[in-house]
């Protein structure tokens, strides 16, 4: 009798608890497709790559044009820099917003989200819970 009531207090958590999709395999961007063209860099596959990392492009966005230390727009579903800048140095300051603002410093799975508490932003993350506040960011060509 009480390992009945046992099991259907489990089911009865386990059914409360928020479903997640919580994946084991590695996290890989996909390569971010630029090229120079003049005295401008394009950057073709912006949007997927916002989608894949699951954070809104005007976030991305000012996140690249602060550490290229540059001015740019959007058009369409790709970003424009002024200045040449190489696919590397782009993909560089991709993997920096993602280490920073996607993957859990404990469990470094990008199952997470930016919400505010109280007067921060935090990064949460839905795999194992935890929560950090995001870093206040300094503007600078050539961060490491």
């Amino acid at each position: 009798m009480e390992q009945n009531k046992y099991e259907d207090l489990l089911d009865r958590a386990l059914s409360l608890l928020p479903s997640t999709n919580v994946s084991d395999s590695r996290f890989e961007i996909p390569r971010a497709k630029v090229f120079i063209e003049g005295k401008t860099t394009i950057f073709e596959n912006f949007d997927t790559i916002c989608s894949y990392i699951n954070r809104e492009s005007g976030y991305v966005m000012k996140f690249l044009l602060n550490e290229l230390g540059t001015a740019g727009k959007r058009e369409g579903s790709r970003a424009i820099f002024q200045g040449r800048f190489s696919p590397a140095d782009v993909e560089r300051q991709i993997q920096r917003f993602v280490d920073e603002f996607v993957l859990c410093w404990e469990c470094q799975k990008p199952d997470t989200h930016i919400i505010k508490m109280d007067r921060v932003w935090v990064v949460k993350c839905d795999a194992c819970g935890a929560i950090r506040p995001t870093m206040k960011r300094k503007g600078g060509k050539g961060k490491k």
